[in-house]
């Protein structure tokens, strides 16, 4: 009797399972046969926007082209040439603005400053409106 994990896979899973065409190497189409750490240009079409080394299935190298390509972006990295890494920047979130305070409670020190406590909204008194016709008036005099 076979145990769980030995069963031969169902018609299912084969049918779910994808063939997909083989990946072609840059190496391979551009006839490259020393990767040259100098080569700053070849070697950022194996690294991700974030300077991060692309793995084999993405590039389609083979083994011994990845450790080449992998040993040369290091050597580069070293001299300079490129970058460890390379900031991206992405905003979480909403995007805070200084003139979007909707939905923003006031932090305690905005509620210290913007209204004292002790005074009490008595204290201010309506001051009485004049016309524009006495304003004149006082003007002229």
């Amino acid at each position: 009797m076979k145990s769980k994990g030995s069963q031969s896979r169902g018609p299912k899973q084969r049918e779910n399972t994808r063939r997909t065409k083989k990946k072609v190497s840059v190496l391979v189409q551009e006839k490259v046969d020393y990767v040259d750490w100098k080569d700053a240009n070849l070697l950022r079409r194996f690294m991700s926007d974030r300077a991060k080394i692309r793995a084999r299935r993405v590039t389609g190298n083979d083994t011994q082209q990845q450790r080449q390509v992998a040993m040369a972006i290091k050597n580069a990295r070293e001299m300079a040439l490129l970058p460890y890494t390379s900031r991206v920047t992405t905003q979480r979130g909403r995007p805070r603005g200084d003139d979007d305070d909707r939905g923003r409670r006031p932090r305690r020190e905005d509620r210290d400053l913007a209204a004292p406590r002790d005074e009490s909204p008595t204290e201010f008194e309506e001051i009485p409106a004049t016309d524009a016709a006495t304003e004149t008036a006082e003007v002229e005099a």
